[in-house]
Parts: C-alpha cells; structure tokens; sequence
C-alpha cells in the first residue's frame, strides 16, 4: 500500500475541517431559523390578539378548569373522555363531571346533563352557570360533555342535523350518561338534561329521542328541534322563520310521551329569537297524546325580585291536573299537587346570555334571575320520581 503524499494529506486535513465547519455552519443556521421563528411566532401570538386565538379554540371567553377543593368539601370534579373508536373527531368528546358530597350507594342523587353553547366548552359553561355551588346546594350530579372543534369549528352542538350528525351526537351523549351513571349513584329515574343555545336545542332533541330515560328538559335561548335540517335552515329557525316538523318529532317519539319541559328565553335575543321559544312549546303541546287529556294552560304569573330582571311564567298542564311523567294519583310516589308539563320562562329585556350567569362572561347575563335555580325547581316537581 502506497504512503499517501503530503497534498493527498493536506486535502484530507483540508477536507476533514471543511466538513466541521459545514456542520458548525448548518447548526448555526439551524438555530438561527429555529430563533427567528420562535421570535416571528411570539409576535405574531401577540398581534393576532386574545381574540384571534379565543376563535381557535372555538371558545369566546376561556375559564380556568374547575377544580376540586382541598378535602373534597365541596364535591368532587372530574375529566374524562368518552365515545366510540379512537381521536377526539367526531366519535368521542371530552366530559367534566361534578359530584357534590355525601353522594353513595346509601344515598344516590339525581344526574343533570349541562350542554354549553356555541363559542363555549365545559370549563367556560362551569363558570358563567356557577354550577358547581348550585348542584352542591341543590345535591345533584352534574355531567358536562364538550363538544369539539373537529365536530364543529364553533363548539355547535348539531341539533339542525336531526337523522344524521344531530342523531349520531345524541347517542354518543348518551352512551356517555349511561357510563356516568354505572360509574356513580345516580337515581336512574331523576335524569335530566338542560343546555343553552345550540345545547339547549340538544337538550329537546335528546328528550324526543330518548323520552323514557329523561325526568325532564330544559332549554334556555334554543331554537326548536326538528325545525331544521342543515345549516342554511338552522340560520332561519333561530330567527324563528321556521316551524318545527312534528312529523319527525313523532318519529323520533315512535308513540311515546315527550318529558316535561321548561323553556328559558330572552324577549330581546337577537340570535336565537323569543319566537323559537314559543314554536318550541307549540312543538310539545302539538306532540301530547292524542288520547290524553287536552293541555289546559294556566294563568299568566309576571315575577319581579329585587333589581332582577322580570320574567313571565307561562304554564300548561293536563286536564285534570297531571303532568306528564307523573304517576296517577294514589300510587306510590305520586304528587298530591299538580304540576305543569310545560313551562315557559320570558325574561324580559335578557338578550342571547344565560339568565343569572357570572359576570365577565360571555353570554352571561348577571342581571336575570337564575336559569339554573328555575330548572331545577322545575325538575324537582315534575317526571318521574318527582318528589
């Protein structure tokens, strides 16, 4: 083998430092993208604004998680994930679930099924309803499932695709109460499900699919369900232009009684308007068995507390007193007093916000009375195992 000359040497020493140099060079390069980059991406953050990045994530005004306290003394928070398959798309979804003290096997309590609004997730909709000291007070089991940006770029609930989406979101929602429940000491007949806007028409949508396995439902500022089939229509049932499909209501019924329903809203909402609330109601008394005693409507009531907002109370019962859900009178567990089936709340002046919610919020409304206290004074008296 032949010794390799003084300029083959020096090529290769030459060659040797080239390539360190190239290597110090690149990662130089490198850290000087990777820099600019963090520095472009920091400005950008900054200029695009709270807002902007509010929009990405699909919520308007983002809360911190609720969280338990030091001893549990005011109930138990908890998250979770379930669904159907793999990915958050569109087969699961996110929960936060509420559990307030004492609940046992000894001593179950009755579940409440919380569904947020467009532009809100659970975190969000926790701290505009104060749900977690209401439910403690009130001992009921809270359930939120969030809805995601993969579904819907705006967290919508799709109530305005009944047969398809809408349909296949109410049975993962309720696959996730029926997980919920084997999971917790939930009274299996004190199920109830209360939402706003987009949820709220979720709300009514998952007490016509589902009628036997909620007490009650409520829906605060939600366009009728049926009343829509896609976006488009969805548009134009908020503005009350559209009347919901009884038709389809039935379907989903298949000869079944809707459970009782109170409704919540604004008569100065520019986004989901008052008439949505009155087509909503006109839905359920239209959907009374046809041989079942004619809905009976009771006297007008307008309720003012304080500086609180005013509110109408509208509200119909069977002929002869018995609500729907409610057991005949002589049996066990049946109320002495009659209760109304349906309930129409109108908060006057209250725009597209939750009624009593915390301040700094949106779609909040400090000033009205408080939605959740309403229903579930409604939920108490009315469905099965009404107390």
């Amino acid at each position: 083998m032949k010794r390799r000359t003084g300029s083959t040497k020096l090529w290769t020493t030459l060659g040797k430092q080239a390539a360190r140099s190239a290597r110090r060079l690149q990662r130089s390069v490198t850290d000087s993208v990777l820099r600019t980059a963090r520095e472009q991406s920091n400005a950008v953050g900054k200029a695009m604004g709270t807002a902007a990045r509010q929009a990405l994530s699909g919520v308007a005004t983002p809360a911190r998680p609720p969280v338990t306290r030091k001893g549990g003394t005011g109930g138990v928070w908890e998250e979770g994930l379930w669904g159907f398959g793999f990915g958050l798309g569109h087969t699961q979804r996110r929960y936060r679930l509420y559990v307030p003290p004492g609940v046992s096997a000894a001593r179950p309590a009755p579940l409440l099924v919380l569904l947020h609004g467009c532009g809100q997730d659970a975190a969000s909709f926790a701290a505009s309803t104060r749900v977690a000291s209401i439910a403690r007070d009130a001992r009921w089991i809270v359930l939120m499932p969030e809805q995601s940006v993969q579904a819907n770029a705006q967290r919508c609930w799709q109530w305005f695709t009944p047969s398809t989406r809408g349909a296949a979101e109410a049975a993962l929602l309720m696959s996730m109460i029926d997980h919920v429940s084997r999971r917790y000491a939930v009274l299996a007949d004190r199920v109830c499900a209360m939402g706003l806007s987009a949820g709220g028409a979720m709300a009514m949508l998952l007490g016509l699919r589902y009628p036997d396995r909620f007490a009650a439902i409520a829906s605060h500022s939600g366009a009728a369900p049926y009343s829509a089939t896609n976006a488009t229509q969805a548009a134009r049932a908020m503005r009350g232009e559209r009347v919901a499909d009884a038709g389809a209501a039935r379907l989903a019924l298949a000869g079944r009684r809707p459970p009782p329903l109170v409704l919540l809203h604004g008569d100065e909402d520019p986004v989901v308007t008052y008439d949505s609330a009155t087509g909503a109601a006109a839905l359920w008394l239209e959907l009374m068995p046809s041989d079942g005693a004619p809905a009976e409507p009771l006297p007008v009531r307008r309720i003012r507390r304080g500086t609180r907002r005013a509110i109408e109370v509208f509200d119909w019962q069977t002929r002869g007193g018995q609500a729907l859900g409610e057991q005949p009178r002589g049996q066990t567990g049946a109320s002495s007093t009659p209760h109304p089936f349906l309930r129409l709340v109108k908060v006057e002046g209250l725009r597209h916000a939750w009624s009593g919610g915390a301040p700094g919020q949106a779609f909040s409304d400090p000033t009205g009375p408080d939605a959740l206290k309403i229903a579930l004074r409604f939920f108490s008296v009315n469905g099965r195992g009404a107390a």
